[in-house]
């Protein structure tokens, strides 16, 4: 889970739709620090209370209080890169926006028996899932087993039936099981950046696989950097169908196969399932900021290249062990 620091395209923002837009706790988005590494347990003058850090094998990981608010942040290049946002007080809130329309895939399937999400962070997304569907099966694969236990320590996770996290990339989780889901959501963002082997269109092509009939796959989207039209028409090479959710600055793209999903019929599915679940966060609303891809009359350039592996097969293991590697700051 990803934000950069307090930037936004102003074209993008054009292209994909003119709105108000919502910033939730954006001071979260742009904390910078010194050279000196933050002392747990600090204050800072800006109020921000280092609850953790950990130097983990793939990231610089940094846990801030603010008021009722945890934040579980990556540092990169002497900046802070929001990862994930819990309200201490309410376990349901969703206060980073873009999380939020990662949970309007619910309109999608036909079915909703078991979800699988590659990019845990603070495990919000895939936690309020959980709580609004407890029979559901919803699993979370994270690289980095650092961050899992920092989501267990500061962000209420907890251990509960249907509810799993696995430690192990994304990519190779999918290549080793058989299982398919209805719901594959996709936030692997590590600060500003994402695994090349999670933007391809073989990575894509597994990801299909492993869907049910009717399933979707949503995936959290940077839309102001220069890879967003190559990762939407890597995404639109194995699925037809893409719709955008617009938010604070990111995108929830989700993707379908089959036939294009009217409208009549997803709001008709979003009124049933929102008296259903009773979500926080509505889905009736979220649909209203639907936007398909509408190929050459898109403002996504057609002609953008779509990204396929830079490996051959037997060097996979090797290629994703690079892709994954932490960065060294410049």
């Amino acid at each position: 889970m990803a934000h950069t620091p307090t930037k936004s395209l102003t074209k993008r923002n054009i292209l994909l739709g003119v709105g108000g837009v919502l910033i939730v706790l954006a001071v979260f988005i742009a904390i910078q620090f010194d050279a000196h590494k933050p002392v747990s347990g600090a204050e800072g003058d800006n109020g921000h209370k280092l609850l953790a850090s950990r130097e983990s094998l793939y990231n610089n990981i940094y846990v801030y209080q603010v008021g009722d608010y945890v934040s579980m942040t990556f540092g990169y290049n002497r900046h802070i890169y929001t990862e994930s946002i819990y309200n201490t007080r309410d376990e349901r809130d969703l206060p980073v926006e873009y999380t939020r329309y990662m949970t309007e895939s619910l309109v999608y399937p036909k079915n909703i028996h078991s979800i699988l999400e590659i990019g845990f962070g603070g495990g919000r997304t895939a936690w309020y899932l959980h709580k609004y569907l407890p029979d559901a099966t919803v699993t979370s694969v994270e690289l980095d087993p650092e961050i899992v236990n920092l989501a267990h320590q500061y962000f209420g996770i907890k251990d509960e039936p249907n509810f799993n996290v696995v430690n192990e990339d994304g990519r190779l989780f999918l290549a080793n099981s058989k299982d398919r889901y209805d719901i594959i959501l996709i936030d692997a963002y590590r600060g500003p950046f994402v695994p090349f082997h999670l933007l391809t269109k073989e990575f894509y092509q597994l990801v299909k696989d492993h869907l049910s009939d009717g399933g979707v796959m949503e995936q959290n989207v940077e839309p102001s950097t220069m890879l967003f039209d190559s990762a939407v028409m890597t995404v639109h090479s194995i699925f037809p169908n893409i719709d955008f959710y617009r938010a604070e600055g990111n995108v929830a793209m989700a993707a379908y196969d089959g036939p294009a999903r009217d409208e009549a019929d997803l709001k008709k599915i979003a009124a049933a399932r929102q008296a259903q679940l009773q979500t926080r966060f509505n889905l009736e609303d979220m649909l209203k900021k639907r936007q398909k891809y509408a190929g050459n009359t898109s403002p996504v350039d057609a002609n953008a290249k779509v990204l396929t592996d830079d490996f051959a097969p037997v060097e996979s293991l090797k290629a994703i062990e690079v892709h994954n590697r932490k960065w060294s700051d410049p």
